[in-house]
């Protein structure tokens, strides 16, 4: 673990001041001399861990107990290994598939850390590089059922899997490619974006329906979830009322979702369209769509009808003795899911404490000014920086210590339209094509000591910072303006403010 000392803080009034009325101007005003922490370096407050490396984001909250800690260290366990094909004789760990993506959480989010999108040329030829880290939506235009946020492809479900189990067709392969989009600074200095084109090949069951709709989603890093699970449904509220109020283009929507643990509509807080309440609605999703393990929850097979082959594949749910007692995946049923509720407890509690690292340099005259320009050009509307955790949705399934802490996660929760170049045209639950939810930038900055890459945005196609606040547009045009009028100078200084987060 590497670690580093407190910032200084006597040092920092007059930087706080002067940026602070700007970054709060929706909550009001925090300075050095009423706020023991002026610029967030506790970014999750007490649960902060003052972390750098390789294993930055993969420590638990700074501030659990002994008994919470072993909790989180089972769940860790779990996370990370990979499951197999059922039967199996480690039958706490059967079950993989029928499709699946990945063979392990830790598969999409290596190091507890953010996914990656394959080397575009890859994807393509003759012997394609599979997509991990970066899955694909699917969904097809009508009304979706009852607690259902999209209407699913009749063939290929809602998810693309381009993996499957011995005797299972994958549902076939990811092709990207790109075409190059230029521009220019006010200074002169050019730039070229890459824009990404996704097409679904060697498809296994046929054709998809006519209008498909596809949309690529990056696996995000998963430090400071449960954090972000507290903020009270109010303060996201209050952030729509008070854009909807204010002047200007920015006008930012919540997302209503059904939540499967609740057994009601709740706010979104997670996915890149806010589809998702809860860290354990999320978990047991990406469990059955990802890896295809079922829970008591999400109990049935991801397997359509015209997947006989899937359908028919041994399920991996139930105590048994080799070949046993297996029944097909098309028998499944909630009493015999394929990971009990204890250990999905355990994999939800170990999500929602793995810690925020704190801030690097928040005192740098660079960084200073970088936190200067970038309440200057208004990110803050939409990347609030600052809530004071609330009661979480589950007890049970996180810590106590999670209320009340002061968190620095620099989102607000909303839907956005971000322009036509970031749409991907399919609606889900209240998000419609063009909307995105803002995501928080805590842990930015270490994306490249833990992961080795700095791909941003929902489908990983911006190469660092500079390049995602230039894929703005819609709401944020206006913005990505004010960043395009800033000189070398300060284009270098709002990159290493961001990067300090």
């Amino acid at each position: 673990m590497s670690t580093f000392p407190t910032a200084r803080r006597t040092a920092l009034a007059m930087g706080a001041i002067a940026v602070g009325s700007a970054v709060f101007a929706l909550h009001g005003p925090a300075t050095a001399e009423t706020d023991p922490d002026p610029l967030g370096e506790r970014t999750g407050g007490q649960a902060t861990v003052f972390a750098t490396g390789r294993n930055a984001f993969s420590f638990p909250h700074a501030n659990l107990d002994d008994p919470e800690r072993t909790r989180f260290v089972i769940g860790n366990s779990f996370f990370k290994r990979n499951w197999v094909e059922a039967p199996a004789s480690t039958t706490a760990r059967d079950g993989l598939g029928p499709h699946f993506i990945a063979r392990s959480c830790a598969g999409c989010h290596v190091m507890d850390g953010r996914g990656a999108p394959p080397d575009w040329k890859r994807t393509l030829g003759p012997e394609p590089e599979n997509t991990v880290a970066l899955l694909i939506r699917l969904s097809k235009p009508g009304t979706p059922a009852p607690h259902a946020g999209v209407v699913p492809d009749p063939t290929y479900g809602d998810q693309f899997n381009n993996a499957g189990i011995q005797g299972v067709k994958p549902e076939g392969q990811v092709e990207i490619r790109s075409t190059p989009v230029r521009g220019r600074f006010a200074d002169g200095t050019r730039y070229t974006l890459q824009q990404p084109h996704y097409q679904l090949t060697q498809l296994g069951y046929g054709p998809m329906s006519p209008g498909v709709m596809l949309s690529p989603r990056i696996a995000p890093h998963l430090a400071g979830l449960g954090l972000i699970e507290a903020i009270p449904e109010s303060e996201i509220l209050a952030n729509a009322r008070d854009q909807a109020a204010a002047p200007g283009p920015i006008k930012g929507q919540p997302n209503r979702v059904w939540d499967a643990f609740a057994q009601k509509e709740v706010i979104g807080r997670f996915g890149w369209k806010a589809n998702t309440g809860s860290i354990a609605h999320q978990s047991a999703g990406a469990f059955n769509g990802d890896m295809g393990i079922t829970t008591s929850v999400f109990w049935q097979e991801a397997c359509t009808p015209a997947q006989k082959d899937c359908q028919a594949a041994p399920h991996g749910g139930g105590k048994r003795s080799g070949h046993d007692g297996l029944i097909p995946s098309a028998q499944a049923t909630a009493q015999v899911p394929e990971i009990d509720d204890e250990t999905l407890g355990q994999v939800v509690f170990y999500t929602a404490t793995l810690a925020p690292a704190a801030r690097r340099q928040p005192d740098n005259p660079q960084v200073l000014r970088g936190q200067a320009l970038f309440a200057q050009a208004q990110c803050a509307t939409c990347h609030r920086p600052s809530y004071t955790t609330g009661n979480t949705l589950f007890p049970r399934l996180t810590s106590a210590r999670i209320s009340g802490q002061r968190i620095w996660p620099y989102t607000d929760l909303l839907l956005h339209d971000m322009g036509e170049a970031l749409a991907d045209g399919r609606p889900d639950f209240l998000a419609n094509g063009r909307q995105w939810k803002t995501p928080p930038l805590w842990g930015i900055g270490l994306f490249k000591d833990v992961n080795g890459h700095q791909r941003l945005l929902h489908d990983g196609r911006a190469n660092g910072v500079l390049e995602a606040v230039l894929w703005h547009g819609g709401e944020a045009q206006a913005a990505k303006d004010q960043v395009l009028k800033f000189n070398q100078r300060d284009r270098e200084a709002l990159v290493k403010f961001v990067e300090s987060l």
